[in-house]
């Protein structure tokens, strides 16, 4: 079973207590303006990406304890990589799948793949440490003592700012449980990076575009038909991508 309660989170409560208010507080602004970037149009959503980018990079700021703390470290990385192990074991069953259906398109080749989605595996890291250092890190405040409370307040909220995307919000609600839980237990980001990275590029690959409209959530979702086609490369349309909340471009969108 896993250990949710470990004295590391204990020692780090002592050493940086939080104030429950001061968290919801937090809380709150930085989720409005990620989902006002969701579901603004432009060119004032890349004005609220602006806000929403340059206030949540200072609280994670004004809050770090150390590299260590965020999850960023070396102690228990072999011990938790088996998610990420059990991640390519469903990633090769969902491509056979696709394969299977004729709905599989991957990419070109090797230097293809690296030249899309190198970004993605970056950005798969930061939406990471948002999640599990930024709102998870404030609901354990907020919940204090209820770590699966704190979990499931996460993995909820995180899966609301992909509405209304039916592929994208229930997969991010289980991978948000499962991802807060697992890092409550290993405190290690890197497996939970790498397995995050790797379902995105697998959806995008193994789902049709149409079916998941290129990845699209919020406003980009709804108004995916209206800009598919030549008109969508002359000028880029609103698009947040996968697992996404506070980017104007897909890394993951095809061409």
């Amino acid at each position: 079973m896993l250990n949710l309660n470990s004295s590391s989170s204990v020692r780090e409560r002592t050493l940086h207590p939080r104030s429950p208010r001061r968290d919801l507080i937090e809380l709150g602004i930085g989720y409005a303006l990620i989902l006002l970037v969701v579901w603004t149009p432009r060119p004032y959503q890349r004005v609220f990406y602006l806000l929403a980018a340059l206030f949540l990079v200072t609280v994670v700021w004004l809050s770090f304890q150390s590299l260590s703390a965020m999850g960023l470290r070396a102690a228990n990385l072999w011990r938790s990589l088996w998610c990420f192990g059990l991640a390519l074991v469903l990633a090769v069953a969902v491509l056979l799948v696709s394969a299977h259906l004729h709905a599989l398109h991957p990419v070109g080749g090797p230097a293809e793949f690296l030249r899309r989605y190198w970004g993605y595996t970056l950005w798969a890291l930061v939406q990471q440490i948002l999640l599990q250092d930024f709102f998870l890190r404030r609901f354990l405040a907020v919940f204090p003592g209820r770590p699966f409370a704190a979990a499931t307040a996460a993995a909820t909220i995180f899966a609301a700012a992909h509405l209304p995307n039916p592929v994208l919000t229930p997969v991010t609600l289980v991978w948000g449980l499962l991802a807060c839980l697992l890092f409550l237990h290993y405190r290690n980001l890197i497996p939970l990076a790498l397995t995050h990275a790797l379902f995105g590029i697998v959806l995008a690959t193994a789902i049709p575009g149409p079916v998941i409209r290129n990845m699209r959530v919020g406003l980009g979702y709804l108004t995916y038909p209206a800009t598919h086609g030549r008109h969508q490369r002359r000028k880029a349309p609103h698009i947040v991508s996968t697992q996404a909340w506070v980017m104007a471009e897909a890394p993951t969108r095809r061409s």
